[in-house]
């Protein structure tokens, strides 16, 4: 408590809204909606507003959520199939807004929009194969001491592939997991009846920049759909 008096109070007492000065010690903002929703779930599915990635997971009910994060009151994998997959992402790419080259992920452009599949929450599919993407996710971030982030710069990097020969890094358990993706995207594609849709990816840029030599920053390679499946899907 005299931590928070030292480096809060200060603060609650400069601003021009009342309850936060009478109340300096509690969170700025309480969430009742959120709270009602949620109340049944034991777990709930997050995904951060703004992120290079679109990476959802799963997190307790009972955590005091930070403003930056997306909450839903989901915690099937089968939800998380569905979102994770990269069905919805060029979904919320194409309807969200963007913070510099980061996606604005916005719920009500990409999320609500969104057309799922028939009778997706009883799919047992995509359900088994959320759960083995996400158990292998989450072990090999614990292995590596790595969060979302660095996990998914290496899945989306072309030097981490299948030999280490020519510059590249082999990595078996990134190549696993790409291979885990593609699994979850065939789950998706199928519970849509779109069974003739390949799931085959390549690296390729966001976007093209200008060469220059001095720049440290690399380049915005992903791994995903080449233009034509994007397209199709999207449609």
């Amino acid at each position: 408590m005299k931590i928070v008096e030292e480096k809060v109070k200060p603060q609650r007492l400069a601003q021009k809204r009342e309850i936060r000065a009478r109340y300096w010690w509690r969170f700025g903002e309480t969430t009742p909606a959120l709270f009602r929703a949620i109340a049944q779930c034991d777990l709930v599915l997050v995904c951060c507003i703004i992120g290079k990635h679109l990476s959802f997971a799963f997190l307790p009910n009972k955590m005091v959520y930070s403003h930056k994060l997306n909450v839903f009151a989901f915690d099937t994998y089968s939800t998380f199939c569905i979102l994770q997959s990269r069905i919805h992402e060029i979904w919320a790419r194409f309807f969200s807004s963007t913070m510099k080259d980061d996606l604005n992920y916005s719920p009500s452009d990409c999320f609500e929009t969104f057309p799922f599949p028939e009778n997706w929450e009883t799919n047992p599919t995509l359900e088994t194969a959320g759960k083995e993407y996400y158990e292998f996710r989450a072990d090999l971030m614990v292995r590596n001491n790595q969060g979302l982030t660095d996990t998914y710069n290496r899945f989306h990097d072309p030097d981490v592939g299948a030999s280490a020969t020519s510059g590249t890094v082999r990595d078996s358990d990134i190549l696993k997991l790409r291979e885990l993706h593609a699994k979850m995207d065939r789950a998706v594609l199928d519970a849509y009846g779109w069974t003739d849709i390949p799931t085959d990816c390549e690296f390729l840029l966001d976007y093209e920049e200008e060469e220059d030599e001095n720049s440290r920053r690399k380049k915005p390679w992903r791994y995903r759909w080449p233009e034509e499946i994007h397209d199709e899907v999207l449609a």
